[in-house]
């Protein structure tokens, strides 16, 4: 049973760089596939299609994209996992896997963006949440009401890299409770007077979306368990979405690629990123980078 994906699923998510990402891990009949960010998907089902539905394994946090996987792909020879890709990755290393191919989508999915409820939006009010998995402890609310000033601008410092955190941190003590994102984005504007093309709470919003949901320290923490679940030579490819985690990808690979004692040689020796007429029908790909390597086989 092999699912209509492209009517199934793009209607939800229009994958990002999927010409570069089927371009740089050449799929072909036969290989095995884990995708650790699957979210609706959008670039599971043109890989699957290309690999003949060979053993794969998708990875989502997200309920809602975990059901959604389920109605698209049952029926095949397709596992799938409801955990977040660090745990996932841990898990699998633990079981002895091995991919030919492996991707990781870092992006936050459309679903997430443009339902007001989840809390990742600035232009649609909701409540103060972010959460990729819903049954997270950890929610926006709970930093932007109860951490302490400094926690708040070590926060938009590190993640957001927010050049007036402090004055924002104050803000923000100032005016608890602070209940919606309309709200939290009101009063970050005001350390911004005027008008700008990015909306001023734009570093803010990633700020405490990446510290709700761990984001950086999963993926330092995963990247060498992709590397060895890589089999002899699979690929992996990573999309990134801003300047932070592309420096860990691009530092790791840098790290780990074409020198003696490494097990992965380089596919792109520049990131790749979306051309003209991708940005045209999906602006959301305007800043995703793909980098990616390939399992030296000894």
């Amino acid at each position: 049973m092999q699912p209509n994906t492209k009517t199934n699923t793009n209607k939800i998510h229009e994958p990002v760089l999927l010409d570069e990402v089927l371009s740089t891990l050449k799929p072909k009949n036969g290989d095995t596939y884990l995708d650790l960010t699957a979210g609706y998907g959008g670039h599971a089902g043109e890989i699957l299609q290309k690999t003949g539905f060979a053993a794969a394994t998708l990875v989502d946090r997200d309920v809602n994209a975990i059901n959604s996987l389920k109605k698209t792909f049952g029926g095949n020879p397709v596992e799938i996992i409801k955990n977040d890709f660090c745990a996932a990755s841990h898990l699998l290393k633990k079981e002895g896997k091995r991919y030919d191919i492996i991707l990781a989508d870092l992006g936050v999915s459309s679903p997430h963006l443009n339902n007001a409820s989840r809390g990742f939006s600035i232009k649609a009010d909701g409540p103060l949440d972010m959460r990729m998995d819903e049954s997270a402890a950890l929610s926006a609310y709970e930093i932007v009401n109860n951490y302490d000033i400094d926690d708040i601008r070590d926060i938009l410092e590190r993640y957001g890299e927010e050049p007036k955190a402090g004055k924002i941190a104050r803000l923000i003590a100032e005016h608890r409770p602070i209940e919606t994102t309309h709200q939290l984005a009101e009063i970050v504007a005001r350390a911004w007077p005027g008008h700008s093309r990015v909306h001023p709470a734009t570093r803010t919003f990633q700020a405490i979306r990446i510290a709700v949901n761990d984001e950086l320290a999963q993926l330092e923490q995963s990247l060498p368990l992709w590397t060895d679940l890589l089999a002899p030579g699979g690929r992996l490819a990573v999309i990134s979405f801003h300047s932070l985690e592309d420096r860990v990808v691009k530092q790791y690979f840098r790290d780990n690629t074409d020198s003696y004692d490494t097990e992965l040689t380089s596919l792109t020796h520049k990131p790749l990123t979306a051309g003209k007429t991708e940005l045209i029908f999906n602006p959301r790909a305007r800043s995703a980078k793909l980098r990616a390597v390939a399992k030296i086989k000894k």
